[in-house]
């Protein structure tokens, strides 16, 4: 399994990780021709050698006529939707805008659609978040893990004035998360760590040092000159044979042949957390799900109901591990206008299941198994890799849908043994 470590020792932008991608072996040429499937003009993309600190790192440098508009994110989602990119690019990429749209849309105070991103949604933005999305792709990156995130301080200049730093966006996409952050070494004010980098990682990566063979290293060099070396690292390798690789990646793999083996998992203590609404809107029940999902509930539904004096409501509710219960109660308080939530104890034993790409016509799409006694009991395609080939080809969703189904019933080429798997 391949996997790639970013030590972010001084930060992280959104060029920087894409120039230790290119560092560590990405090739331009290719990650150009991907881009081009953007349809953007009015930029050049350079990547060159520099030496700083005592160190050679890449430094990657993205030309941008002036005359570039910024865009809001249901423009970015129609660009990148329509765009000839690898499936799990595609998927990955608009995973990241929406986490940016998502607390954009929250700290200015506007609905998620509107979500205007100024300098994130700028030519160089877009091409360094979809860029290390597509190279990770081509590097056949199959799990992303992160090092802590120091935070740099002081204040950064955007479109809105001054802000503090880590600029708010950064800090609601790492505490999202629950992102691992230290401050910033001595001497290093200013930012450290931008909303571009922080919605990658946010989207992309799981915070811990995984074990590891280490096939390569890049460097990618910022492009600011601080006292120390501004620069991030790729650890580029295999998953250590036999050892654990930590948590599970987003989404999570696990060897297939492990997995068809397994018997069920043991029954797990989980809480479901419970509130009524009969004064919610829709559209706020909707966003207070999704949040609750992207803080780490293992789910999030609601159901009709009938309160008293025969009034109809809602009650939204989520299932989580017992740490989460406190967190996850404050996130239901503030995002609904419920003045309580109750919890109780549930028994849940869960089904194994592994991840498997699946080929289509139009692209691969991962499939998620359902493991039980040892055979395959169920398919459940990937809802964002199918409607970004949907959205791209202009194609109906189910035939997507039936498309990958078909393709992961399918056996493996005699050349392709092991399919590279996602759980």
């Amino acid at each position: 399994m391949n996997v790639a470590y970013f030590d972010c020792f001084h930060g992280a932008a959104g060029d920087m990780l894409l120039a230790a991608l290119l560092d560590a072996g990405l090739n331009l040429a290719a990650l150009q021709t991907a881009l081009d499937g953007l349809g953007l003009d009015g930029y050049t993309l350079a990547a060159r050698r520099v030496l700083s600190h005592g160190v050679t790192a890449t430094r990657l440098d993205i030309a941008v006529r002036e005359d570039q508009p910024s865009r809001d994110w249901a423009q970015i989602r129609a660009l990148i939707a329509a765009a000839a990119l690898p499936a799990p690019a595609q998927s990955w990429a608009l995973g990241a805008f929406a986490r940016l749209a998502r607390v954009e849309a929250a700290i200015h105070g506007v609905p998620v659609e509107q979500a205007h991103f100024h300098e994130i949604g700028a030519v160089d933005s877009i091409v360094d978040t979809v860029g290390v999305c597509v190279g990770l792709a081509l590097l056949g990156i199959e799990r992303v893990y992160a090092s802590v995130l120091p935070l740099g301080r002081g204040w950064v200049l955007t479109r809105h004035g001054s802000l503090p730093v880590p600029a708010p966006a950064t800090l609601a996409l790492l505490a999202e998360v629950g992102a691992p952050v230290a401050p910033a070494p001595p001497g290093s004010d200013g930012e450290l760590v931008t909303p571009t980098a922080a919605a990658l990682l946010a989207e992309l990566a799981h915070f811990t040092q995984p074990p590891m063979i280490v096939r390569s290293i890049g460097y990618g060099l910022g492009q600011k000159e601080f006292p120390r070396l501004n620069a991030l690292r790729v650890w580029i390798g295999e998953a250590y044979p036999g050892a654990s690789a930590g948590p599970p990646a987003r989404p999570a793999e696990a060897a297939p042949e492990a997995a068809c083996g397994a018997s069920p998992a043991p029954a797990e203590t989980l809480y479901e957390l419970r509130c009524n609404l009969d004064d919610a809107t829709g559209e706020g029940v909707a966003y207070a799900i999704e949040r609750l999902l992207a803080a780490g509930a293992l789910d999030a539904w609601a159901a009709p109901l009938v309160m008293k004096k025969s009034r109809p409501a809602l009650q939204l509710a989520c299932l989580a591990h017992p740490e989460q219960v406190p967190a996850l109660a404050s996130l239901m308080l503030r995002e609904t206008p419920s003045l309580g939530v109750r919890w109780s104890p549930v028994e849940r034993q869960a089904a194994p299941r592994d991840w498997v790409t699946a080929p289509t016509p139009w692209g691969a799409v991962r499939v998620k198994r359902k493991l039980l006694d040892g055979a395959v009991a169920g398919l459940a395609p990937e809802y964002e890799d199918c409607a970004a080939i949907a959205r791209a080809h202009n194609i109906p969703l189910a035939h997507v849908y039936a498309a990958a189904i078909r393709g992961a019933e399918a056996p493996a080429p005699d050349n392709d043994p092991q399919p590279r798997n996602r759980q």
